[in-house]
């Protein structure tokens, strides 16, 4: 899996943005449908640890509100444009 701090370039289509309809995991099983709702561009990818304690894990890139209801945060390499 590439970082979440990559382009919307990086799913080999550009036109991934904001308000746009995504198929999110194609080509597998999961795939599903959505739009684009958030575009977390240079925040995304940060782990947050305090010490010895691991807080968070890497964010995702994008936050997708699915059309059979939910949200889901994925990176780029994870969704492609309709």
């Amino acid at each position: 899996m590439k970082g979440a701090s990559g382009t919307a370039g990086d799913t080999g289509d550009s036109s991934v943005a904001a308000n746009v309809r995504v198929r999110v995991y194609p080509g597998t099983d999961g795939e599903v449908r959505g739009t684009v709702v958030e575009d977390f561009g240079d925040l995304a990818g940060h782990v947050v640890d305090i010490g010895e304690n691991h807080i968070v894990g890497a964010a995702r890139r994008w936050a997708v509100a699915l059309d059979a209801g939910g949200l889901v945060f994925v990176d780029s390499d994870q969704l492609v444009a309709e």
